[in-house]
This record gives C-alpha cells, sequence and structure tokens, in this order.
C-alpha cells in the first residue's frame, strides 16, 4: 500500500511541466553554465564548488516549491480531503509524500551526478556516503517548510510565496553564488538560512571529503523541527 502509494505521489511530481523545469531543466542549466562561465571567485575545477550548490537548488525546488504548491492546490480542489475518506491511513498518506519526495530527490542527483561527471566532477566515495544522509536531512527540513507554507495559505497565496522564496533563495541563500562571495551581511545571513547551510554541508562533503561542521546541520534541525511543529498545528485539508 505505502510503495504503491509513493509511486502515485513520484509519478505526479515528475508528470508535473512546472515541477519538471524546477527539479531536473534550471538545476542542469544552472549546472552547465556556472560550471563553464567564469563567474564568481571559484576554483578550478569549477564543476567541484558548484556541484553542491547545484544539489542544494535541487532539494529545495522538490522539497520546498514543489511541495508547497502542489500541496496548495491540493487543499483546493479538496484532494487531500477525498484521500483522507479514503482506507488509506493518515500515516501512508504522509509517508507517500515523504517517500516520492526523496525518491525524486535521489533521481535528480543521479541526473546531475551524471551530468556533473561529464564536465569533470570526480567527488570522493566517502564524500558520496557523506552527501547522502545530509541531502534526506535538507530535503526533509525544506519539505517541513514547504507543507508549512502550502498547508496553510491559499492556493494563489502559496503559488507566489513559494515560487519568491525560491528567487531569493537562488540569488541570496549561498546557491548561484557561494555564501562567501554575497556582498555584506549576506554572506553570514545565508549560512543561517537551510539553503545556504545545505549548500555548506555538502561542500564539505563533496568538495573536502569531510564531514561538514555543527553549524550547518543545526541550522537544518532547527529548521525542519520549528518548521515541523508549526505546520503540525496549522495545516488544513481545504
Amino acid at each position: 500500500m505505502l510503495a504503491a502509494h509513493t509511486r502515485i505521489e513520484a509519478l505526479l511530481i515528475l508528470r508535473h511541466g512546472e515541477q519538471a523545469l524546477l527539479t531536473l531543466i534550471i538545476p542542469l542549466a544552472l549546472l552547465i553554465g556556472l560550471s563553464t562561465l567564469h563567474i564568481g571567485t571559484v576554483p578550478e575545477p569549477r564543476v567541484d564548488s558548484v556541484m553542491p550548490r547545484i544539489l542544494a537548488l535541487a532539494v529545495m525546488s522538490t522539497a520546498f516549491t514543489g511541495q508547497a504548491i502542489a500541496l496548495g492546490f491540493d487543499r483546493r480542489y479538496g484532494v487531500i480531503k477525498r484521500l483522507s475518506a479514503t482506507a488509506l491511513p493518515r500515516w501512508v498518506l504522509i509517508s507517500g509524500r515523504v517517500l516520492a519526495t526523496l525518491v525524486v530527490v535521489a533521481l535528480q542527483a543521479v541526473v546531475l551526478g551524471v551530468a556533473a561527471a561529464l564536465l569533470g566532477w570526480t567527488p570522493s566515495p566517502v564524500g558520496l556516503l557523506a552527501a547522502v544522509p545530509l541531502l534526506v536531512l535538507g530535503t526533509l527540513a525544506f519539505g517541513a517548510a514547504g507543507v508549512l507554507v502550502g498547508g496553510t495559505l491559499r492556493a494563489e497565496i502559496v503559488l507566489a510565496l513559494a515560487n519568491a522564496v525560491w528567487f531569493v533563495l537562488l540569488l541570496a541563500g549561498g546557491l548561484a553564488l557561494p555564501a562567501s562571495d554575497l556582498p555584506g551581511p549576506l554572506s553570514a545571513i545565508a549560512g543561517l538560512l537551510p539553503s545556504g547551510a545545505l549548500a555548506e554541508s555538502l561542500d564539505a562533503a563533496l568538495v573536502h571529503g569531510a564531514l561538514p561542521g555543527p553549524q550547518p546541520v543545526v541550522v537544518l534541525l532547527v529548521w525542519g523541527a520549528v518548521a515541523g511543529w508549526v505546520a503540525s498545528r496549522t495545516t488544513k485539508l481545504t
């Protein structure tokens, strides 16, 4: 039952045109562009520094923006309410969405990894292993924030807000440029955002082959815990 629901949820994400644009096309375009164009003070080979930030962007696109918009419109059209009235237990509905998001993130990581390898990316096996739990943690943190936004606001507001947050974090959240290249206080602020924290932790794993420091992990845990706690008390079915 859970596997079937997870498969359906994953297919719905992958078949949605806007979702495909956010989850795959834009990250791929940015990976290629930022790896080949000399933008910012990035050491060579550029793809080594770019790849962790693009992975963080992919996670944000799927777990936050995509889930927020999908949940907002599912609530608007009564999908969540109708599913709750079926024989599917609530834990299956929730777990299916979570697992589907993780499946899509895994597919993103594979596709982006192949593209990065063609551009000269050569991560260490230790770094790849260390990146897996970080991707899961980032997905859960962004997913909790996505549920918070998509489960409380009107669909039209969710659509505008989720896309606005995506653009802001892309430009000023340590994704398009490393946090160290951002001007003034933005550099410090980016490290306290889930986007910057995930990019920083993935950079430690994939570029340096080491475990990340405690700060980015704590930032992700705090964002996930707070967003999840608030979402559990404010999310509405309609």
